[in-house]
């Protein structure tokens, strides 16, 4: 019996929603019980194996990943597209960081889209964005939209065309809204803010692998209100930051942690707005917070 190579679009309790290969055709397709007795599940976005026996598909081999996500779990990702919003929800900075550096643990591409940029109507709120373009763009495509406007829709589709990118930010950015204007035929239902809380409802329950019709697959994924990091140590934190990449070596240590140390060449670059100060301050943030778990764990 031959088996077949799939990819899975969705998971449920004992099966799997998956899409062949070769064919395009979606299925769904049980899985084996020596996945449950090893405590193996696939997740979104892994490939699978299959074999095919009256109709009776089966999940017989779970193939390596290239990468995993952990926030959103999702597995062989060739780019990360955060949604992210200045108003209507005012995001906070250090999620949006929270999240670049997990993308950056594990070496991804990352798309930034500041979506409902049509709110942005003071002086202030367009200041407001201008900083933000200039702090991310130096490291990370930017790309600035609305539904309403409909700009760079079509920058956009360009970007997600022939990739498998999973789409990701905080609920009410209008993740689910800005799919259905890419791929219409997608249908995805959508949301209000709510007033009372100045934030979005989670429309989107599940991670789901979308096929995209003008190629290529988008996940999209239940929003967040907070981010937990897993998997990172103090040592390694600063290694995803990319703009301290070069600058580090000019520091007095070589193994400069940009905390207290002396003729620290990150925090000179900092004081004299080389490097964005609220990105630094995200840094000791994150810092602090993974010590502190350390800490508790001793």
């Amino acid at each position: 019996m031959s088996w077949k190579k799939a990819v899975v679009t969705r998971f449920h309790s004992n099966m799997v929603t998956a899409m062949d290969i070769d064919s395009g055709e979606r299925f769904e397709c049980m899985l084996r019980g020596k996945f449950k007795q090893q405590k193996i599940r696939p997740i979104v976005g892994d490939y699978i194996e299959y074999s095919s026996d009256n109709d009776n598909l089966k999940v017989e081999n779970i193939l390596p990943q290239k990468n995993r996500l952990y926030r959103p779990n999702i597995a062989n990702v060739d780019q990360v597209v955060l949604v992210t919003t200045l108003k209507d929800p005012e995001v906070d900075l250090l999620i949006v960081d929270k999240f670049l550096i997990q993308a950056e643990k594990e070496k991804l591409d990352v798309l930034i889209i500041v979506n409902k940029v049509d709110l942005l109507n003071t002086d202030e709120e367009k200041f407001k964005l201008e900083k933000f373009i200039n702090t991310y763009s130096e490291m990370y495509d930017v790309i600035t939209t609305s539904k309403f406007s409909m700009e760079n829709i079509n920058l956009i589709k360009d970007n997600l065309k022939n990739k498998i990118s999973t789409m990701a930010g905080m609920s009410g950015v209008g993740k689910s809204s800005l799919l259905n204007i890419i791929n219409k035929d997608l249908s995805l239902k959508t949301g209000e803010i709510s007033d009372k809380l100045k934030r979005g409802k989670h429309t989107t329950t599940f991670t789901e692998l979308l096929y995209l019709d003008f190629g290529g697959f988008i996940a999209d994924t239940p929003g967040f209100a907070n981010l937990e990091l897993l998997g990172f140590d103090t040592n390694s934190l600063k290694d995803f930051f990319p703009e301290f990449d070069v600058l580090s070596a000019y520091c007095a240590f070589s193994n400069c942690a940009h905390i207290n140390e002396p003729d620290c060449e990150i925090k000179r670059c900092v004081d004299s707005g080389e490097i964005s100060k609220s990105r630094y301050n995200n840094y000791l943030h994150i810092y602090s917070e993974i010590s502190k778990r350390r800490d508790k764990k001793w």
